[in-house]
């Protein structure tokens, strides 16, 4: 079982950067295709940014493009998501979330495990 938490969450005004961390445990991480999906109130969860278990390959959704980054350089290491230039309709939950199976993939479903998120809020 892989256990994922997240953090670097908070409130930010527009323009501005944070970066957030996915820590993970109990099982071999490095094996792991990882990515970011939000979820805002009242809206259906979305895919961020994924990234393949050897970070040789990213995915990004189109409104995050040049603005995000996901990354990972080292087995043992959180997976980040750094984000700049924010906009109000960032704000949202920022879930992290591991897949056995797939590398870069955009399909929630496709994900095993989920950490319990953390809030990111841009103010304008």
């Amino acid at each position: 079982q892989l256990q994922l938490v997240e953090s670097g969450g908070g409130l930010v005004q527009a323009g501005g950067s944070l970066r957030l961390s996915c820590a993970a445990s109990g099982s071999t991480f490095s094996t792991y295709g990882m990515a970011w999906f939000r979820q805002a109130p009242g809206k259906e969860r979305e895919f961020v940014a994924a990234i393949s278990w050897n970070g040789a390959r990213t995915n990004y959704a189109d409104s995050v493009k040049d603005r995000f980054t996901i990354s990972r350089d080292n087995p043992k290491n959180p997976v980040y998501l750094q984000m700049s230039s924010l906009k109000p309709e960032d704000t949202a939950v920022y879930y992290c979330a591991a897949s056995w199976l797939v590398n870069a993939a955009r399909a929630h479903y496709l994900y095993d495990y989920w950490g319990q998120g953390t809030q990111v809020t841009v103010s304008s």
